[in-house]
Formats: structure tokens, sequence, C-alpha cells
């Protein structure tokens, strides 16, 4: 049995339903039951909800028009389809920079697209902090580059990119710019338009939504082929009978999500877990840019000690928290992230921590409770800071 309340801290994973979403999508699931292509009452009403829920995820990313937002299954679908459009669309152009940190289904789908069909990828360094490397942008940037795909936050350490100062220098270039906005939509006040870039991806799920459901943006003129075809469904670009429930659940979550008072109290919290962390065991530091970060996420290192011990000494007394990416959890390689940050020494002792709106004081006082004492056990060493 475990003692003491359980405390969820793995939402940069995934978040708990909200139980707004989950009634909204058991109502779309009982009294929405037509086919939103249908023309009669059913349908109608089904369609209804779709563009009701489409104005809201607009809403929550400052689009200009509701009519950019496709829905999809996910963020890494809609990673994909931004890719493999943007190259349709800049036909000629075989480049694409990128980041050594961005989410694995953007690294799978350009090193497919690079033994397929010999585009080049010109992948960014980071600093120790995560931080892109601005000049090395710039250098990379020339007429043969087609598009530039970078995260908003990273999903590991939180570090933000300084996206609307990197799109202007693509756009220069005539390269479309595409951010995976996954980990920021919903967390910050992220924009589409006011940071001018093409295509963003989201996920409903990382915002106290259901799986299964994500929304890729296409700001409008941009040339898009989508990768389904077969139906005319989300104006020909995503064939496939949309899934009403989640693109429901999609649109509460996107209308409760984003709040300056939330995210102040949440960030209160994370500060207070690092600083008593830190204070307890002088031998822990944080990872990622301090200054600019999500709010919700702290990146701990623990020197020496085993991360897969922490975790399940962790688990054991109700605490979620990660090692890092769940997207690449299973496998025995280092993050890629710490790779990329020249922290391979540390890739077996990192543990991540990341809140949501459900966390509480007491969340943040069972895992101090545990966590020195854990980490102790697991072998960190004191004095490496």
């Amino acid at each position: 049995m475990v003692a003491g309340p359980v405390a969820y801290l793995d939402a940069n994973a995934t978040t708990p339903v909200d139980p707004r979403v989950a009634a909204a999508m058991l109502s779309a699931l009982t009294d929405l039951h037509g086919n939103p292509s249908s023309v009669h009452a059913a349908g109608r009403d089904a369609r209804r909800a779709i563009e009701a829920a489409r104005r809201k995820v607009a809403a929550l990313i400052g689009a200009d028009r509701p009519d950019e937002i496709v829905f999809t299954s996910g963020g890494s679908e809609s990673n994909v389809a931004a890719i493999r459009a943007a190259l349709a669309a800049r036909p000629g152009r075989r480049k694409v920079v990128t980041s050594a940190v961005e989410h694995p289904s953007v690294h799978a789908t350009l090193d497919r697209l690079a033994a397929t069909d010999g585009i080049v990828i010109h992948r960014l360094p980071v600093d120790a902090c995560g931080r892109l490397d601005l000049d090395a942008y710039r250098a990379s940037l020339g007429p043969d580059t087609a598009l530039v795909t970078l995260m908003t936050a990273n999903n590991e350490t939180g570090t933000l990119f300084p996206i609307a100062d990197l799109v202007p220098l693509a756009h220069a270039v005539g390269a479309l710019f595409h951010t995976d906005a996954v980990q920021a939509a919903g967390r910050l006040d992220f924009s589409v338009a006011a940071s001018g870039v093409d295509m963003a991806s989201l996920s409903a799920h990382k915002l106290h939504g259901p799986k299964g459901i994500g929304a890729l943006h296409v700001r409008r003129g941009i040339p898009f082929e989508g990768l389904i075809t077969g139906g005319g469904q989300e104006r020909g670009r995503r064939a496939g009978t949309e899934n009403v429930p989640g693109i429901v659940g999609f649109g509460v979550a996107a209308r409760l999500a984003f709040s300056d008072n939330q995210a102040r109290r949440i960030s209160g919290l994370r500060d207070r877990l690092e600083t008593c962390v830190l204070s307890a065991l002088p031998g822990a530091f944080v990872l990622g840019d301090r200054a600019a970060r999500l709010a919700n996420t702290a990146c701990l290192a623990f020197p020496g000690a085993d991360a897969e011990m922490m975790l399940s000494r962790l688990d054991r007394a109700g605490i979620a928290a990660s090692s890092g990416s769940a997207c690449a959890a299973g496998g025995m390689a280092p993050s890629r992230v710490l790779l990329a940050m020249g922290l391979k020494h540390l890739a077996g002792s990192v543990v991540r921590f990341s809140l949501s709106r459900f966390n509480t004081d007491a969340d943040i006082d069972h895992l101090l409770a545990l966590l020195p004492a854990i980490a102790r056990e697991a072998g960190i060493l004191e004095t490496a800071a």
C-alpha cells in the first residue's frame, strides 16, 4: 500500500483529464452520434460541435482564423505532417534546419526523408543549458533552406527557444517555419499570429485533454498536402471521419488551459521544490535555462545516483516522475537531449518533475519528505555541485 497522497508529477509526459473535459466527452459520446459529414440533423450537430472546438483551440494559440486549425491524432502526427507538407511546398529546396533536442517524431521523420528523398538535415547544437546557438542558426540559413522546425519548449528541461526572434530570419531566405508547441500551448502565452510561425503542432493530452487528439495550425495561404488522403474532412487536409468526442474534449481543455495565476502558482511550487532539494542535497543541481523555462518543469541532476532506482522508490511511495522523454521510454540509450547538452556523464542520474494545475503544496510536501533520503540511497555524490 502507498502511504500518504499520490503525487502525480509527470505532466510533461501526460496530464490527468480535467473532469469538465471528461463530462463534455461523455456527452458527445452519447448525444453526438451523427457523422459530421452527414447533412441530416445529427450530422449537423456533430459538425457544429467540431467547429466550436476549433474556435476554442484557435483562440488558445492566438490563430487569426479557426480554419487554420487541422485536427490530427496528436503531436507526433502533426510534426510529421508539417515536415512533409513544408518540403512539398518548397520544391527544389532540400535543406531542413532543426535542433539536436527535438522530439523523436521530428528526428525520425527527417532521418527517413534524408535516406529516401535525399534531404539535407542541419541539426543546430545547444549549450549546457539547452539553449540554441543563435550564431549557428543564422549561419545555417540560405536559399536552399526549405524548412526550419524548432520546438517552442523542450519536454525534458523546459528550456524555451526564442521562436518569435527566429521566424523572421527563416522567412528572409524564403523558408517555412514550423514549431512543435506541444509542451508550450496552454502553459505560456504562446501566439502563432504574434510569432509569425507558418505551422505549429499541438496535443490535447498535455493540457488536461484526452489522448489521441491533437492539431496542426497551418497559417492561411501556406500550401498544405495532408498525410491522410481519401476524403474531404478537415477541408481536404486530413481524410477520415473526425474523432468527435476527442475534438470536443480538446476544445474544452483549450478553453480551460491558460491562466497567468495558475502559471505563477505552479512556478511557485516548482521553485519551492528546487530550493528545498538543492538545500538538502548540495550535490544536486537544476538543468535547463533558469531564466527562459516552462513554469512547470524541474529537471534535476543527482550526480552519482541511479535515476531508475530513484524513480522506482518514488513510485512505491506514490510519486510519479520521469527520467526524461516518455516517448523514448523503455530504451537503454541515454537521453538525446542530455547528450546534446554535453551531459552524457549525467544521463543516468537525472529526474524530471513536471507539474500541472492539479498539483498542490501537499504534493510537494510529500515529495520533499522522501526525496533526499531516496537520492542518498541511490548514491548521490553530495559534493558534486
